[in-house]
Parts: structure tokens; C-alpha cells; sequence
């Protein structure tokens, strides 16, 4: 997605502009001098990095320029005469956002609007708990179900397989995208199985034990429970990266990916990746695909990405390599960074399209 032609203001408490809505200024109070410095930490990039605050009266200031996205987290890192530091949320902001890492404060712009199904009428479903125990891994997979309520068993319905599931859920509200869509009839009526991240760093990064205990066990006993017409893979970071190498090892365990934000790394883009534990693995695998490692059976890919990500080259290279594979294959980029709120504001309507094609 293109940056805005025109920049605009911050909206609401909190973070303030000039009227010609290019910087933004950050102030903290500070009347007994108790700071020895502050310094604003976002994800987001930002030309005039360090961020440092500088003092100003009775407390210290921050102006940046705009940067190219519509709404932006942050938190402040506070410095005291000890040489002692913490990174908390901006006491003069109300607006925050839970987060995979804790709360952050949030800086809307103007033409941010939140996603209209989380204003929709929906009815809550019903949902279900167990526990796959996986010798191999050596953990139990945790998977929660969900249904639209009144759904039976034995009704053949899609079914939306999701790494990192609950958090996706609490972060990002999918199953209440989800009841919203099926109240609404705009999205079919599906299920959704929603698999915790267990010891994620391992089981996500291309791991060829998770793939087959995805394969072989999880979805084998979500197929002995429930009756399934398609079945969709759905991740964001690590966890798209872990859906697309469980459809390469086994090409008939999804008819359709939604992946969000995946760490498809490659060493020329991302070298600053090298510490993960699993680099290496990952960077073998996604070299694999792009050398001809896909397999036969297109299956249909959405993908998303935040337009000012370190991952957004090597998915704009993974979709080029799906759609060269005949893939029917799309890169979404939005204007946003890597956190829940950007993969939640994507859903619609690119998840929402995705999951139309599976309507009977």
C-alpha cells in the first residue's frame, strides 16, 4: 500500500502536531527533575533515530517527523540518575493496546479506523479444549475449537487451522471476526481449530518433527471430530513460516493459506536475524522453496505484510516465487508494523476473501 500523499495529525490525548501535520511531538512531564534522560522505543522507523527526548522546562520533548503508517505503537524508556532504566507506556496517553510483549501506548492517525465487524452483531460459538500429546515434540499440542453455535459434528464445514491460536484470539479478536462474518453471511459458516505455540521458537522454525505432528496427529484427530470440507493454514511470523513448510512436507494438508507477516528469511535481507537459535533452518528451508521446493498442487496464498517491516522483501520474494510456481498467490502490504492489531486489520477483507472461496 502506497504512504498517504498527505500527512496528517495524531488524533485524541497524548502525542500533539503542527498544524501542517508533519511531525509529531512527544512530551513527558518531569517538574522535579527526577529523569536523567528518556527516549521514545517503536518498532516503527524513523529518520531522525536515537529518539532521544530533550529537556524542555519542567519535562522533556520529542519531535519526529510523520512517519508512514496510520497508527503507531511505542513505549518510553525512562533513565535515572542511577544509570537504572525502564520502558513503560506514556502517562499522558490513554490510548494503549495489549500486545504479544505487554501493553504499548498507540498513536492513531486520523485516517486509522478500526476494523467495522468489531462494532457487528455476532453470536459467540461454542468452543472446545484438548490436549494432543506428541511424544516427539515431547509436549501435548493445546488446541481450543470453535464453531458457530448450534453447528453439529458431523456437519462438513471448512476448517481454519491457526498457529499461535489463542493469542491470535486475545490479540487479535479472530473468533469474534469470525461469528461476525458467519452472523453476517459474509463469511461461510466454518469452524476454526486454534493451536497454541508450545515451545515456539522451536516447533515454528521449520521444524520437520512439528510439521509431521501437525500432519500426522493434529490434524487426523480434528478430522475424527469433526467433519471438514477444506482446510485452511493460517500464521503470522513464525507461525506463517511453520504453515507454509508443513503444506511443502505434505502437500494435501491444506487447500489454502493465510499467512501473516512470515519470517521467510533469507541471508541477504535478513542477516540481522543470525542470533535465532534455528537461523540456520530457516534460512535452509526458505532457500529450499526458492530453489524449486514447492510442491505440485497450487493451493491458494494470501499473504500480509506491514509496509515498514525488516520481513516485507522476503515476502514480497516468497510471493514471487508461489506465483512463478503457478500459485494462485497475493502480497497485501499495510500500513502498519509487526504486532496483533495490524494482522487483525488485514482480516478484512483479505482473510475475508480467502475464506469465500471455501464457501460450498
Amino acid at each position: 500500500m502506497p504512504a498517504e500523499q498527505t500527512p496528517e495529525p495524531p488524533r485524541g490525548p497524548g502525542p500533539s502536531s503542527g498544524a501542517d501535520g508533519t511531525v509529531v511531538t512527544f512530551r513527558l512531564a518531569d517538574p522535579r527533575r527526577e529523569l536523567a534522560g528518556v527516549k521514545l522505543r517503536t518498532d516503527v522507523p524513523i529518520a531522525s533515530d536515537p529518539l532521544d527526548f530533550r529537556r524542555r522546562g519542567r519535562g522533556w520533548e520529542l519531535v519526529i517527523g510523520r512517519p508512514p503508517v496510520t497508527r503507531m505503537e511505542y513505549l518510553l524508556e525512562l533513565r535515572r540518575g542511577d544509570g537504572s532504566t525502564a520502558a513503560v507506556t506514556d502517562p499522558g496517553n490513554p490510548l494503549r493496546v495489549a500486545g504479544a510483549f505487554g501493553p504499548k501506548s498507540v498513536c492513531e492517525f486520523p485516517s486509522y479506523a478500526e476494523p467495522g465487524w468489531l462494532s457487528a452483531p455476532y453470536e459467540p460459538g461454542v468452543s472446545q479444549a484438548l490436549d494432543l500429546a506428541v511424544p516427539s515434540l515431547g509436549a501435548a499440542i493445546p488446541v481450543l475449537t470453535w464453531a458457530p453455535a448450534g453447528t453439529p459434528d458431523d456437519e462438513p464445514l471448512p476448517l481454519l487451522v491457526v498457529h499461535d491460536g489463542p493469542e491470535y484470539d486475545a490479540l487479535a479478536s479472530l473468533t469474534r471476526y469470525l461469528a461476525a462474518g458467519v452472523a453476517g453471511d459474509w463469511l461461510p459458516r466454518l469452524r476454526a481449530a486454534l493451536l497454541g505455540p508450545g515451545s515456539r521458537d522451536r516447533w515454528y522454525s521449520a521444524n520437520a518433527s512439528y510439521a509431521r505432528a501437525l500432519r500426522k496427529l493434529v490434524i487426523p484427530a480434528l478430522a475424527g471430530k469433526l467433519a471438514t470440507s477444506a482446510r485452511i493454514g493460517m500464521g503470522t511470523s513464525l507461525g506463517g513460516l511453520a504453515m507454509l513448510h508443513a503444506q511443502c512436507r505434505y502437500p494435501d494438508a491444506f487447500d489454502a493459506l493465510f499467512l501473516q507477516s512470515g519470517s521467510f528469511f533469507t541471508p541477504r535481507s535478513d542477516s540481522q536475524e543470525r542470533c535465532f537459535a534455528h537461523y540456520r533452518r530457516v534460512v535452509a528451508f526458505v532457500a529450499g522453496v526458492h530453489a524449486g521446493g514447492l510442491p505440485d498442487r497450487p493451493v491458494p496464498a494470501v499473504l500480509t505484510c506491514g509496509a515498514i517491516e525488516e520481513n516485507l522483501e522476503n515476502n514480497r520474494l516468497m510471493t514471487r516465487t508461489l506465483l512463478g510456481r503457478g500459485y494462485p498467490a497475493a502480497l497485501h502490504e499495510v500500513p502498519d508494523a509487526h504486532n496483533y492489531t495490524a494482522w487483525r486489520d488485514a482480516f478484512d477483507p483479505h482473510l475475508t476473501r480467502l475464506l469465500g472461496r471455501m464457501r460450498p
